[in-house]
């Protein structure tokens, strides 16, 4: 019978319905929270310990990651790191789903990635009543300081997502965004190969 509720559950979650937190609980062991907690007061020198709790925190990580502590997560297990990862301090994933980032990306300091958001009712909010959506950013991106990606959005390729941004609808391919909300402003040229180059 459980089980039952569990697929029900989870069918929800992933048709990005509103679900509950006790519809939910059952993912419980998922949370990563005393690795995370663990890897945020690792000294630096013990760079072999905090690749091994990365890998047991993360649903995947790349080679050549460095997170620099403190980072937050939910759950850490639905979080997908691809190769050459740099991500800065207050780094905080909203992970109920998928998180998944690709190879080469950047991301600046007090970055919130959400998946999760909640009913503006306020009836539908009783028991932490909330809704998932997963985040894709592709690979090459740099995300500035203070941005909000929130749920269900895709970042392209290459793209440049300005300082104190809220991300609220996907952003294409080799694009500079800025804003509140986010907003495509150019595209990224060669004419940027030139930029800051002496």
């Amino acid at each position: 019978m459980a089980d039952t509720h569990h697929e029900e559950a989870l069918d929800r979650i992933a048709k990005g319905l509103v679900y509950t937190e006790s519809e939910a609980a059952f993912q419980a062991p998922r949370r990563r929270v005393d690795q995370i907690f663990e890897y945020n007061r690792t000294p630096p020198s013990e760079s072999g310990r905090r690749r091994s709790l990365l890998v047991a925190i993360f649903g995947s990580v790349g080679e050549r990651t460095v997170l620099l502590p403190p980072f937050h997560a939910g759950f850490g297990s639905n979080v997908y790191i691809g190769d050459d990862f740099f991500g800065n301090v207050n780094l905080t994933f909203v992970d109920d789903v998928d998180i998944r980032i690709g190879d080469g990306v950047m991301i600046a300091p007090s970055v919130t990635l959400t998946t999760t958001g909640h009913p503006v009712h306020p009836a539908r909010r009783a028991d932490f009543g909330r809704f998932s959506e997963p985040i894709v950013i592709e690979d090459k991106v740099w995300i500035g300081s203070n941005v909000v990606v929130l749920p269900g959005v895709r970042i392209g390729y290459g793209s440049v997502i300005g300082a104190g941004s809220v991300v609220s609808r996907s952003i294409p391919p080799m694009s500079v965004a800025l804003g509140t909300p986010c907003r495509v402003v150019r595209p990224i040229t060669d004419e940027d190969l030139t930029t800051r180059t002496t």
